[in-house]
């Protein structure tokens, strides 16, 4: 059995027993709620099977895949801006941008990758709703939309380049990143539920305290002491540095997120609701944490 079949097998059974605890425990604790924590072990089994897919089968898979995620992650964001018959046009010249910047990824053009949404993009984008539609709402409309662009499309991408970047770690590199900002986030809601209370930022995400933070600080930065022999070629030096990042990357990204839906949809309480199991909260602290933890192994290693 190759090693990489065996880590496989290891992370299987863990997260076979992750998900029956929260099941046992949601029976047990029937007052709690535990949605996030449950929205978060589905993000774990969806980026496990994209793992295998590019791990055993071929990274093109796990390209696909993760396209497909970015589209639908960029498509519930869009569905919260207040939009006009105006700005459809503007949204289909950025789901035409996604193709494109996996393309890059495809054909390894590094250069392309890193400048073409925070470039070309951004100086192209105004053009469809410029031509005949007037200039009202015109800001409004174009920075929300390169908004969605930047985290959904150019944050998340980052994911798909480690399998081209460095075939040998890349499969590894990316679980490595996932279990660490899904755990972050977990134990950060836990933390806060049980022993939190001072919260961060109390009319935007309740969830948020000091105490989660720090809870979720020191646990994955152990985790990522722990781990790291297994999925990476760090030394345990780095691993604690890239472990306290990947901790405040999706803390950031994480409170981002949360005050950005409760902004898009004041006055609507049952789509915040909604939005719970939504992909934006599954993927929202990766949107920050990817490409910090991408272009830091980027700068420091010679295998990317």
């Amino acid at each position: 059995m190759s090693g990489s079949a065996f880590t496989l097998i290891l992370i299987f059974v863990a997260m076979l027993m992750i998900q029956l605890v929260y099941i046992v425990i949601g029976k047990l604790q029937p007052d709690r709620d535990y949605r996030v924590i449950g929205a978060r072990i589905k993000t774990w089994w969806g980026m496990f099977f994209i793992f295998c897919l590019a791990t055993l089968f071929n990274p093109i898979v796990s390209l696909l895949s993760l396209m497909v995620l970015t589209f639908f992650a960029l498509k519930e964001y869009y569905s919260m801006i207040r939009t006009r018959k105006a700005d459809r046009r503007l949204f289909l010249w950025s789901y035409l941008a996604i193709p494109l910047q996996f393309y890059w990824i495809y054909i390894g053009w590094y250069g392309m990758f890193i400048v073409f949404i925070p470039i070309y993009v951004f100086l192209l984008l105004p053009l469809p709703r410029l031509i005949n539609k007037g200039t009202g709402g015109f800001l409004r409309s174009v920075s929300s939309t390169q908004w969605g662009l930047m985290l959904m499309v150019f944050g998340l991408s980052h994911l798909a380049y480690f399998p081209f970047a460095t075939p040998q770690y890349g499969g590894g590199l990316v679980l490595f990143l996932v279990v660490l900002t899904q755990l972050n986030d977990v134990v950060h809601y836990v933390a806060s539920m049980y022993i939190g209370k001072r919260r961060i930022v109390p009319t935007s995400n309740p969830h948020i305290t000091w105490e989660g933070f720090a809870c979720a600080f020191v646990a994955t930065t152990l985790a990522s002491y722990l781990i790291h022999p297994y999925l990476t070629p760090f030394g345990w030096g780095f691993a604690l540095i890239i472990g306290a990042l990947i901790s405040l990357a999706g803390f950031f990204g994480s409170l981002t997120l949360s005050v950005l839906k409760r902004d898009l949809l004041i006055g609507d309480s049952d789509r915040v609701e909604a939005l719970k199991e939504s992909y934006l909260s599954r993927v929202d602290s990766l949107t920050y944490t990817a490409p910090v933890f991408f272009h830091v192994v980027r700068y420091f290693f010679d295998f990317m």
